[in-house]
C-alpha cells in the first residue's frame, strides 16, 4: 500500500526515465552558446571574457543537471544516450584533431623547433601527471581507477578517460573525471584569455 501511494506521489514510469529528450537536449545546447557568448567583466582586467563555446555549454549543463528539470522541460539524459553521446564526441576530436595535425605534423617534427616543441610537451605532459599519481597513491591512498579518472579529467584528457574506462569494467574513472573535469576546464579557459590580455595588449 505504501509503495502505491509513492508510486503515485512521484510517478513510477521507468520507460519515461529512458526516453531521451532531444527537444530539451537542444534547447541546453542553445542556452550554452548563448551563455558562452556573452562577456563577463572580471575585476582588473581591461576587457571583459567570454566562457566560449565550450565553457558556456558546461557551465549551462552543471545548472541544469543540478535543477533536474524547469517547468515540464527534463534536463535528463539516460545513461545509454549518455555514452553514445560520449563515444561519438571523442571519435569526433580525435578524428578532426588527426585530420588537422596530420598534414604538418611530420614536417614539423623533422625540425629543429619541432624537435624542442616535442621535448617541451613531453615534459608538461608527463611530470605533473606522474608527480601527482604518486602523491595520490603514495600519501592520499587512492586506488589506480579514481587516480586515472582524476588524471584524465585534470587534463581535460577524454581518450584517457575512455581508456580508463575499459580498464575499469565500470563508472569509477568517470565519477572521478566529472568532479575534476568542470572546473578545470572554466580554469583553462578563463587563464588563456587572462594571459592573453595580459600579455599581448
Amino acid at each position: 500500500m505504501a509503495l502505491e501511494q509513492a508510486a503515485a506521489l512521484v510517478g513510477n514510469h521507468a520507460q519515461e526515465l529512458n526516453h531521451t529528450h532531444s527537444a530539451a537536449t537542444f534547447r541546453g545546447i542553445a542556452l550554452g552558446v548563448v551563455a558562452g557568448l556573452v562577456p563577463i567583466a572580471v575585476p582588473g582586467l581591461p576587457e571583459p571574457l567570454p566562457l566560449g563555446l565550450a565553457g558556456g555549454p558546461l557551465l549551462v549543463a552543471i545548472v541544469l543537471g543540478r535543477l533536474g528539470s524547469l517547468g515540464r522541460v527534463v534536463w535528463h539524459m539516460p545513461e545509454v544516450a549518455n555514452r553514445a553521446c560520449r563515444n561519438l564526441g571523442i571519435v569526433l576530436f580525435l578524428a578532426s584533431l588527426g585530420l588537422l595535425a596530420g598534414s604538418g605534423f611530420a614536417a614539423a617534427v623533422a625540425t629543429r623547433d619541432g624537435v624542442q616543441w616535442v621535448a617541451v610537451e613531453l615534459v608538461i605532459t608527463r611530470v605533473p601527471p606522474l608527480a601527482v599519481g604518486w602523491f595520490a597513491r603514495a600519501v592520499l591512498r587512492m586506488d589506480f581507477l579514481r587516480i586515472s579518472g582524476f588524471l584524465a579529467g585534470s587534463m581535460t584528457d577524454p581518450p584517457a578517460l575512455a581508456f580508463a574506462n575499459g580498464l575499469a569494467g565500470d563508472e569509477a574513472p568517470a565519477t572521478a573525471y566529472a568532479t575534476v573535469y568542470p572546473l578545470t576546464m572554466l580554469l583553462r579557459i578563463v587563464i588563456a584569455q587572462v594571459l592573453v590580455v595580459l600579455y599581448c595588449r
